[in-house]
């Protein structure tokens, strides 16, 4: 759970925070488009994906890695 938490939080704390900008920006000029809300938040995630995406990646081989370390004693108790 903590590593699936690990992963998700850059991608869903950007695209909330986002998404928070867009709105407050959209309740001041009282333009009620959905696309204005989906396209920045579109953007942002896919500039974080390309960021952090080999440290995602990396996380998820050392957790993968780990599980199939861990298989032997599971297997032995």
């Amino acid at each position: 759970m903590m590593a699936a938490a690990k992963l998700a939080a850059p991608i869903l704390l950007t695209s909330l925070f986002v998404g928070l900008f867009i709105g407050l920006i959209q309740s001041a000029t009282q333009l009620n488009e959905p696309t204005l809300a989906f396209v920045p938040k579109f953007i942002a995630v896919g500039l974080v994906l390309i960021l952090s995406g080999s440290w995602m990646l990396q996380e998820m081989v050392t957790f993968t890695e780990g599980l199939f370390d861990a298989v032997p004693q599971m297997l032995a108790a």
